[in-house]
């Protein structure tokens, strides 16, 4: 195979605030992987909280360029566990790498990548929310007035999150589902969730710190919400503990390693009884179409990354408010645009 990368920062249309910190940018490696006159594209955005960088995925790609380059790709599973080892510690790269192999061998096939895996995306699929981040209040509600949606995510993580709620209701009766990004105590949690169901939120979303798994058996017994599992929930391995502390999982595809990797802990979840959300992190639409795949496995989606951007850098699935435009081409139906 060929392979080539570029890093590329992606301005965001509005400052995109969580309880952790507030970015106006989002820098992000893209991979392309080429055999056989097709080429496929794979994207990984960098993230402090789980100490990745564009600059550590660049090193750790140039030093597996040799490995790379001698393997003939037929399946991206495999080609997955081929990379397994040298990734193991480094899974945005390992995602960045396995949507662009899924992509390729897509097209190699003559498929749509949903295709190749038996879905389709004719049935009825669940609508993207939008993500309105923590802001000051009037701005939070400008957002919101400046895009309507049928569905909206509302950040949380602060000292006044029910007044966050209440008062951006002042403008919109469309369903809330509200991401404290870990910022919550058990009790602010239990005592919200109650707060919340009133105000016409759907779910709660990684309430509490990852590894407060003792805490989360008592607000999953009493919370008045559906409990979503974010951050707590990285990898495979993690599902199982999810069972009886949250009633559902929130897959990203750059903390599992990939879609090879999110497919199966997609499957696993609905196995054992779990709802099941793929979101992302800010990608553009390389990033988002490897998402858009998932579409007929899920309860939940948060596909909005690509909208949250001043300018893309691809073409690829459309998100829409009423649904998804899916580009007439195989793979994930990425094309650069830069």
């Amino acid at each position: 195979m060929k392979i080539d990368y570029k890093i590329v920062t992606l301005q965001l249309e509005h400052p995109f605030g969580i309880s952790r910190e507030t970015i106006t940018t989002q820098r992000t490696f893209i991979v392309s992987l080429g055999q056989d006159g097709f080429t496929g594209y794979g994207e990984a955005t960098e993230n402090r909280y789980y100490h990745t960088t564009v600059e550590g995925m660049e090193e750790r790609l140039r030093s597996l360029t040799e490995k790379i380059s001698d393997y003939k790709l037929e399946s991206a599973e495999e080609f997955w566990a081929y990379l397994s080892e040298d990734l193991k510690d480094l899974p945005f790269l390992h995602c960045a790498i396995d949507m662009a192999a899924t992509d390729l061998e897509g097209k190699m096939k003559g498929l749509p990548v949903y295709a190749m895996w038996g879905l389709d995306v004719e049935a009825v699929l669940p609508i993207s929310n939008y993500t309105i981040a923590l802001d000051s209040i009037d701005k939070m509600k400008e957002k919101l007035l400046e895009k309507p949606w049928p569905l909206y995510k509302v950040k949380l993580g602060t000292d006044h999150d029910i007044d966050i709620v209440r008062r951006l209701r002042e403008v919109t009766d469309a369903p809330f589902r509200v991401d404290a990004n870990a910022a919550w105590t058990a009790e602010e949690t239990i005592r919200n969730a109650k707060e919340l169901k009133e105000l016409g939120v759907q779910f709660i979303e990684q309430p509490m710190p990852a590894d407060a798994w003792e805490e989360m058996e008592e607000v999953y017994r009493q919370s008045a919400l559906p409990l979503i599992a974010d951050e707590a929930c990285r990898t495979y391995d993690d599902i199982g503990k999810c069972v009886g502390r949250f009633h559902g999982i929130n897959v990203k595809l750059v903390k599992a390693g990939g879609m090879t990797p999110a497919r199966k802990m997609i499957l696993e979840a609905k196995r054992l009884g779990l709802q099941t959300m793929v979101g992302c992190m800010t990608e553009s639409s390389v990033g988002i179409s490897g998402v858009c795949q998932f579409l007929p496995l899920l309860d939940y989606v948060d596909a909005d990354g690509a909208l949250l951007l001043k300018g893309d850098i691809a073409k690829g699935v459309e998100v829409l408010p009423t649904g998804y435009q899916f580009p007439k081409s195989n793979g994930t139906g990425v094309e650069l645009i830069v």
